[in-house]
């Protein structure tokens, strides 16, 4: 989802400046049916590579390879089967997923075009994930990272130089898609990869296919939700407001999705030093840890904040010059940033729990910002304050995922503190 965020926080910039707002609100439109391909890229991707990692662990490779081969066939399965279905009820998709009139033009012009390249973009999700499996999370990251750096060099190319406007931010994006999945290709032929390339491994076994499912569809749901609440607000957002107002909160949950992508991070590398030392009974290590990453995610976001709370005309105006959508989004972004500071340690509280191995919490605390209160908030608090409410939504849902995070993480501390005492 990093990746995803990365390619259309690039494609809203151009975008926004070149042809206008309603481009802009195009995105936000276009946003929830990209996230379901990130979804099964992700979905096959995880699901293949635990399993690949426990083959490798017993020195199997040869079923280590009959995953791959089967992931990468179920991936371009399902793939080109949303694909397919996406083309033909297109329209109908996008007006559901809240495209107006006006709106409506722009969304099927880059739809049409991306939907060329969410082949290679769900291959190339997926098989960062089998390649971090064997052992190279360099390589796994080149292969975002290029696509991502290509897309930004093509986007103005495209957008200002051939005047294409919002079809040339897709033509970029396709083709930075296809040369992440290239490199993969390359990869694998030359790059000292496990996998090799051969007809035998894509022998399809139905219980590898089921497995790589059950492992991965976790990881779907959670990209399935986040499009499910981009398509709530678009909703809500046409239906209180207009398609400015789409753009708008387009461009404030990009800004809070690029202060999130060093969390997760944080997050990551925070969970596995967590495990090791919890398993060890190292529980003064493990509060430490804990203090140390809940003061940078604070350190991080809080910059991200003060930012976006001091300079927030020059933050949106680096998405559009249109003098109306800055004016009005000066408010609105300083409504839904209120809490940014905090946003990590929910973060953080997930993947505590999950390190630790206590799902209920984990589960609880994962959920609870996005599902657990922010929908609730998001139709309920507009019935009081009409359109402000569905600002008002997302720093309600933040500070209550925030307490819930205090209050399980304060008696996991409780029962550490005991443990410690006993000796």
């Amino acid at each position: 989802m990093v990746t995803g965020a990365l390619y259309n926080i690039v494609d809203t910039i151009f975008v926004g400046k070149g042809v206008g707002y309603l481009a802009i609100a195009a995105l936000s439109i276009v946003l929830p049916i990209q996230l379901i391909i990130i979804g099964i890229g992700t979905m096959t991707g995880v699901g293949s590579a635990s399993i690949v990692s426990r083959a490798l662990g017993r020195n199997r490779k040869d079923i280590a390879q009959n995953v791959f081969g089967n992931a990468v066939v179920l991936n371009f399965l399902i793939s080109a089967f949303c694909t397919i279905l996406i083309y033909i009820f297109m329209d109908k998709c996008l007006v559901f997923f809240g495209a107006s009139a006006q709106v409506l033009p722009y969304a099927r012009d880059y739809t049409s075009i991306i939907l060329t390249g969410f082949i290679f973009f769900s291959f190339s999700i997926s098989s960062n994930n089998y390649i971090r499996a064997e052992g190279n999370p360099r390589a796994a990251m080149y292969v975002m990272a290029i696509g991502a750096i290509i897309n930004i060099i093509l986007d103005p190319i495209f957008i200002f130089v051939f005047g294409m406007g919002i079809k040339g931010a897709a033509v970029a994006t396709v083709i930075s898609q296809v040369i992440s999945s290239m490199y993969v290709i390359f990869y694998i032929l030359f790059g000292g990869s496990i996998f090799r390339l051969n007809i035998s491994i894509f022998k399809v076994k139905f219980s590898a296919m089921k497995e790589i499912l059950s492992l991965g569809f976790p990881s779907f749901i959670r990209s399935a939700m986040a499009s499910v609440i981009t398509l709530i607000f678009n909703k809500l957002l046409l239906f209180y407001g207009s398609d400015m107002y789409i753009a708008i909160m387009g461009i404030g949950l990009r800004m809070i999705s690029m202060i999130q992508m060093p969390l997760i991070g944080i997050t990551q590398g925070f969970s596995t030093i967590v495990g090791f030392n919890y398993g060890a009974k190292l529980y003064p290590r493990v509060k430490k840890v804990l203090r140390m990453a809940v003061v940078w995610t604070v350190i991080i976001a809080g910059v991200g904040f003060l930012a976006m709370m001091i300079f927030p005309r020059f933050v949106i105006s680096l998405f559009s010059s249109d003098a109306n959508l800055i004016n009005e989004g000066i408010y609105i972004l300083r409504i839904v940033v209120v809490f940014l500071p905090l946003i990590g340690v929910q973060m953080l509280g997930g993947g505590f729990f999950q390190a630790i191995g206590k799902a209920a919490p984990a589960l609880i605390i994962t959920i609870s910002r996005q599902v657990l209160f922010l929908i609730p908030a998001a139709f309920l608090l507009p019935l009081i304050f009409g359109l402000n409410g569905v600002w008002l939504a997302v720093p309600v849902s933040d500070f209550l995922s925030v307490a819930v995070t205090v209050f399980w993480i304060s008696k996991e501390i409780k029962i550490f503190n005991k443990a410690i005492l006993n000796g």
